[in-house]
């Protein structure tokens, strides 16, 4: 039973979060994160354009909260607006620009759209990026289109620091999907080795400590010999 419990609560979040999304249209909203407490929910809206979200006066923010109070039937909600300072580092925001980008412009330019956007997202500062656009691109067929830059890792502990985003674009040949995949600057890795001053300084003096006692160890050798 609390399986079931659970498996619905996490139902019952995620249909929130999408509701919240369509309420205040694509490309708006990042991420939508909810918190509990005893005085009631606490939801953080995560968007690049605050001024479009909060409305004149809070108009929008008030709408959205009797919107969530009624349909989810929420006893004292809270939303609070967290701004993206970098949405070009955003893989939510990226994705939702080029599913935008191409319901406006066309299938046809989707290789402008998806070079643009990757040059933006270096630009950013990002250690590695990828695009993958999925659908009738242009042909009649679906295919599936790769645009990648830098570094990025697809496996193991520092693949989960990548930020990956999904989107849907409504084009008239059909559906298109937009996949991104961001590396962000500040990305811990493990296996990546930045060469400074300090460690050159560090690995030559580990390699004069290596000469000094392999020139210890001839002498010791040459001095058995001679007593021999």
């Amino acid at each position: 039973m609390e399986e079931k419990n659970i498996v619905k609560f996490k139902k019952e979040e995620f249909t929130m979060r999408e509701s919240i999304k369509e309420e205040i249209g694509k490309g708006k909203v990042s991420k939508v994160k909810i918190e509990y407490a005893p005085i009631g929910e606490r939801i953080i809206l995560s968007t690049n354009k605050p001024g479009l979200v909060i409305g004149r006066g809070g108009e929008k923010i008030d709408q959205l909260t009797e919107m969530v109070k009624k349909k989810f039937k929420l006893e004292n909600p809270h939303i609070e607006i967290d701004e993206i300072k970098y949405p070009d580092l955003d893989a939510q925001i990226v994705a939702d620009d080029l599913a935008l980008g191409l319901e406006k412009f066309g299938p046809l330019k989707f290789k402008v759209l998806a070079y643009r956007a990757l040059q933006r997202i270096i630009k950013a500062g990002a250690l590695g990026s990828e695009i993958r656009l999925t659908g009738k691109l242009p042909s009649a067929r679906a295919k599936s289109w790769r645009f990648a830059q830098g570094y990025l890792k697809k496996t193991g502990d520092s693949a989960k620091v990548v930020d990956k985003a999904k989107a849907i674009a409504f084009t008239k040949p059909g559906i298109v999907g937009v996949k991104v995949s961001i590396l962000p600057p500040d990305a811990v890795l493990k296996d990546r080795i930045k060469v400074d001053e300090k460690l050159i300084e560090k690995l030559k003096k580990n390699s004069e400590k290596t000469e000094i006692s392999s020139k210890k160890i001839k002498s010791k050798k040459l001095a058995g010999k001679t007593k021999e």
